[in-house]
């Protein structure tokens, strides 16, 4: 299976992880992996599950939508 890029989702979590002044090993310690994984999530090389978009759109305060480039709105619903 081919993965599907998504550069929108990488540029708005690297944003949103700058925003929040946190370097990427933290939030590789957040999603329980390691930074070099963390690095090829921020850089679109792999997709995320369900599950990790949503727990990452509850720690920036923002709606899926906004992180996977569908809307330019933050707010949460």
């Amino acid at each position: 299976m081919k993965i599907v890029k998504m550069p929108k989702f990488s540029e708005r979590l690297k944003e949103l992880r700058k925003e929040k002044h946190i370097k990427q090993v933290e939030m590789a310690q957040l999603l329980e992996c390691t930074a070099t994984h963390y690095q090829q999530i921020e850089y679109g090389h792999v997709n995320v599950p369900s599950l990790t978009l949503e727990l990452l759109a509850d720690f920036f305060s923002v709606s899926t939508d906004y992180l996977l480039g569908r809307s330019d709105d933050r707010r949460t619903l």
